[in-house]
C-alpha cells in the first residue's frame, strides 16, 4: 500500500472507471404518492361525468328539453317536453345551424331529436312537411304534427329557419352538420358548449382551414432544418458557436446606430417642419417633439444594451470555451444515440394523448349536472351547482401539472440517458439501450421529484395565467393604473417561472454538469489523498 500522495495511489485514481450512480433509492417519495391521488381525482372526474350522464348528453346529444337523443329518458321536474322516448330518434338538429347564437357560453337555437338528417335543402314548410311524411323525421318541434306545418302560426317560432340547408351526420357526435363548409365553424361552436362571446372558436378553424399548407410546411421546414442543425454542430461547433456570438454583438452596434441616426435625422429636419406647422397649429409641434423624446429614449436604451453586451462578451470570453465544449459532446451524443431524436415526438404524442382526453372530460363536464331552465330562452341547460362546480377548476389544474410532468420526465429521461453516455469513458461498454435504461431509472426512483419540480412550475403558471385572463377580460375597461398592475404581475410571475425553469434544466441538464465534473476532477490532474 502506497503512502499519503504517492504514485500508487495517483495511479489507482487516474483508472477510476466514472459511471452513473448504482446505490439509488427512491426520491420524494410523498410527493409522488401526492401526484398518484391527484391523478386518482383526475379519473373520478371522468367516471363522474359519465356515470351521471355527461358523456352520454355529448356523444348522443340532447334536445332543448333535457331529453337524450337515442334512448329513453325520464321526465324531468317541471320541464314540458321531458321524459320522452327518444329510441329511434339518433341525431341533434338546430333549427337555424347557420346562424348559432351563444348567450352566456350556451346555446340559443332550438335543438331537437330527429330520426334522419335533411339531405336536401328544404326552401318551404311544404318540403317539410313532405319530408315528415315521407321519411318520419319531425323538423319541428315536438307538439306539432307533421302534416299541419303548413297552416300553424307557431312554425315561425318552432320550426327551422328557410331555407333548411342540407346536412349530413357527425361521425360520433351525433349532430346534423351543415354541408356548406362556412356553416362548419359556427356549428362547431354548437357542439364545444364552452366557447366565449367572442367567437374564439371560429376564428381559430377558419384561420387554420385556410393556412393549413403553410402549417404542414413550416412543420417539416423545422424538422428538416433541426436535422442539419445536429450535424452541423459535430463538425463546426466552434465556428458555429463564434459566428452567432458575432452576429449578436453586430446586430446590438447596428441597432444602436440606426437609432441614433433616426434620431439625429429627426432633430435636423424635424425641426424645420415644425416650424412650418406651427403656424397651422401646436398640435402637431409636441407630436414632433414626442416622436424626438422616444427615439431618445430608445437610442439611450440599445447604448446602455449593447455596452453591457460587449462587457459581459469581454470578461465571459473564456465561457466561450466551455459552449464550444458543450457543443462538442451534444454532437457526439447524437452520433452514438441517435434514439434521442425521437424523444420529442414521443413527449408531443404523449402530451397530445393526455390534451385529448383532458379536452374530452372538460367537455363532459360541460353536459353534466341538474337540468336548469334558462329563463331568458326557455332552453333546459345542465350546470353544476354546489361543491361539483370547482370540479372544472381541479381539472384545469391538471392540464398545467400533468403538462410540466411529461415535459420534466422526458428532460429527465435525456439527462440520464446522456449522463450514461458521458460518464462511461470507454465507448464499447454503453448499455445496449441507454435511453430505455434511462426511462426504467426514472420510473423506479425519480417519479416523486418530477412531480415536486412539475408542481412548482404550476404554482406559478397558474396565477399568470388567471391575471392574463383577467387581463384579456378588462381590456379596454380598466384604468392606467390596474392595467399598470396587472401586467407588472404578470411579468414578475412570468420571469418567476423561467427562472424556476431555468434552474430545473440546469438540475437536469447532463452536458452542462457532466462538464463541470470533468474539469474540476480530471483524471489527468488527480487530486491529491485526502481531498
Amino acid at each position: 500500500m502506497g503512502c499519503c500522495g504517492s504514485a500508487e495511489v495517483s495511479t489507482a485514481w487516474t483508472k477510476r472507471e466514472w459511471r452513473p450512480l448504482e446505490d439509488r433509492s427512491c426520491t420524494d417519495l410523498p410527493w409522488f404518492l401526492l401526484f398518484t391521488v391527484f391523478c386518482v381525482g383526475m379519473g373520478s372526474i371522468c367516471g363522474f361525468t359519465i356515470v351521471t350522464g355527461g358523456a352520454a348528453r355529448l356523444v348522443f346529444g340532447y334536445d332543448s328539453y333535457g331529453n337524450t337523443c337515442g334512448q329513453r329518458n325520464e321526465q324531468i321536474e317541471g320541464v314540458r317536453l321531458s321524459g320522452l322516448d327518444h329510441s329511434d330518434r339518433k341525431f341533434v338538429f338546430f333549427l337555424d345551424p347557420c346562424n348559432i347564437d351563444i348567450v352566456q357560453r350556451k346555446i340559443k337555437s332550438m335543438a331537437l331529436c330527429v330520426s334522419l338528417c335533411p339531405t336536401e335543402e328544404l326552401k318551404t314548410y311544404q318540403d317539410l312537411k313532405r319530408f315528415a311524411m315521407f321519411n318520419g323525421s319531425e323538423l319541428c318541434s315536438y307538439e306539432l304534427a307533421g302534416h299541419k306545418y303548413p297552416g300553424l302560426p307557431e312554425r315561425f317560432t318552432k320550426c327551422p329557419k328557410l331555407p333548411v340547408p342540407p346536412s349530413k351526420p357527425l361521425p360520433v357526435f351525433n349532430r346534423c352538420t351543415p354541408v356548406d363548409i362556412s356553416c362548419y365553424a359556427r356549428f362547431a361552436e354548437a357542439v364545444v358548449t364552452f366557447v366565449g362571446d367572442n367567437s374564439v372558436l371560429h376564428r381559430l378553424i377558419a384561420g387554420v382551414a385556410a393556412s393549413k399548407e403553410i402549417i404542414i410546411g413550416l412543420c417539416v421546414l423545422a424538422l428538416v432544418l433541426s436535422m442539419i442543425l445536429m450535424v452541423i454542430i459535430r463538425y463546426i461547433s466552434a465556428v458555429l458557436v463564434w459566428i452567432l456570438t458575432s452576429l449578436v454583438v453586430l446586430g446590438s452596434l447596428a441597432g444602436t446606430s440606426v437609432l441614433w441616426w433616426l434620431y439625429i435625422d429627426h432633430r435636423l429636419y424635424g425641426n424645420d417642419t415644425s416650424t412650418k406647422v406651427t403656424k397651422e397649429g401646436k398640435e402637431e409641434v409636441e407630436v414632433s417633439r414626442d416622436s424626438s423624446q422616444a427615439l431618445l429614449v430608445y437610442a439611450v436604451a440599445a447604448t446602455v444594451f449593447t455596452i453591457i453586451l460587449l462587457l459581459l462578451m469581454l470578461f465571459m470570453r473564456k465561457r466561450v470555451a466551455l459552449t464550444i465544449a458543450l457543443f462538442h459532446v451534444a454532437g457526439k451524443v447524437f452520433i452514438h444515440l441517435p434514439l434521442l431524436t425521437l424523444q420529442p415526438f414521443v413527449t408531443f404524442l404523449a402530451l397530445l394523448l393526455f390534451w385529448i382526453y383532458w379536452i374530452l372530460v372538460l367537455l363532459f363536464l360541460g353536459t353534466t349536472g341538474n337540468p336548469v331552465q334558462n329563463e331568458e330562452t326557455g332552453l333546459t341547460e345542465f350546470r353544476l351547482t354546489g361543491p361539483l362546480q370547482y370540479l372544472t377548476w381541479y381539472h384545469a389544474v391538471g392540464l398545467v401539472w400533468i403538462s410540466e410532468f411529461i415535459l420534466a420526465c422526458q428532460q429527465m429521461t435525456v439527462a440520464g440517458a446522456v449522463v450514461t453516455y458521458y460518464f462511461t469513458r470507454d465507448k464499447n461498454r454503453l448499455p445496449v439501450t441507454p435511453i430505455l435504461s434511462s426511462v426504467l431509472r426514472l420510473v423506479r426512483y425519480h417519479l416523486g421529484t418530477v412531480a415536486k419540480g412539475s408542481f412548482i412550475i404550476t404554482l406559478v403558471k397558474i396565477p399568470r395565467l388567471v391575471l392574463m385572463y383577467i387581463h384579456n377580460q378588462l381590456k379596454g375597461k380598466e384604468n392606467a393604473c390596474a392595467r399598470c398592475l396587472l401586467k407588472t404581475c404578470i411579468c414578475c410571475l412570468w420571469c418567476l417561472e423561467k427562472c424556476l425553469n431555468y434552474l430545473n434544466q440546469v438540475t437536469l441538464d447532463p452536458l452542462l454538469t457532466s462538464y463541470v465534473v470533468h474539469v474540476s476532477v480530471s483524471p489527468k490532474e488527480p487530486r491529491k489523498a485526502g481531498t
